[in-house]
């Protein structure tokens, strides 16, 4: 599956709406990323070794594994728990048809989906990162009052359709040409980073449209 979904995207801009905690902090710092990267790894390197049969229980063994241990140090476990059932379905793909590379499937085409998603938001006036961000932090749609707000948004919001557009386009092409040990690292290199890219892409246009209405008196400004 892909390392972030649309789901976890929004999740992650809704915490960074709150001010809460940072891409970084949100995904479970430095051992999240590390967590959410090892089952593929696994899957990759253990399927190399000694076939599908045996990459599918890697990468299942370590997902629980992943979940169990956050599980004794009373750790967040709705990610990890979101991760065994990510990896269960892509396994389960795997096993149907017997192709190693249709482990990353649903994830590659996840990612069509959201970048489609986040397109059409944008096609039809309602860009998805002001509506997550603005729902967020309470401000409601106020923002779409004012359309060089919308514009900061608009911009936003196409910054993650090519960050899923990306995924997709690479993994495709991967996926195609049989490249299974690519895919891992592309799934990998692809997840994260990217995302902490549309993140920050997110916060400019919220950060912008702030300003921007409160010029023009949608939003009342702050007391000195």
């Amino acid at each position: 599956m892909q390392v972030t979904s649309s789901q976890e995207t929004a999740a992650v801009v809704q915490d960074a709406g709150r001010g809460k905690k940072t891409v970084l902090e949100q995904v479970g710092g430095t051992k999240g990323v590390i967590y959410s990267a090892l089952p593929a790894l696994v899957f990759v390197v253990a399927n190399g070794v000694g076939g599908l049969k045996v990459g599918i229980l890697a990468a299942l063994l370590v997902a629980g594994g992943i979940a169990a241990r956050r599980l004794v140090r009373r750790e967040s476990i709705q990610p990890a728990l979101g991760g065994v059932f990510g990896v269960a379905v892509a396994a389960g793909v795997s096993w149907y048809t017997g192709s190693a590379k249709d482990f990353f499937l649903i994830g590659i085409w996840a990612s069509l989906a959201g970048a489609v998603a986040f397109v059409l938001s944008v096609v039809l006036r309602w860009p998805l990162a002001g509506l997550i961000w603005n729902a967020t932090t309470g401000k409601g749609v106020v923002w779409r009052a004012d359309r060089r707000s919308r514009i900061y948004y608009d911009i936003a919001t196409l910054v993650l359709a090519a960050v899923f557009g990306a995924r997709f386009a690479v993994q495709q092409y991967l996926y195609q040409a049989d490249e299974v040990g690519s895919l891992g690292f592309a799934k990998i290199a692809m997840g994260y980073p990217l995302l902490a890219v549309g993140v920050l892409a997110v916060a400019w246009a919220a950060r912008a449209s702030d300003k921007r209405l409160k010029a023009v008196g949608l939003l009342p400004a702050k007391r000195t």
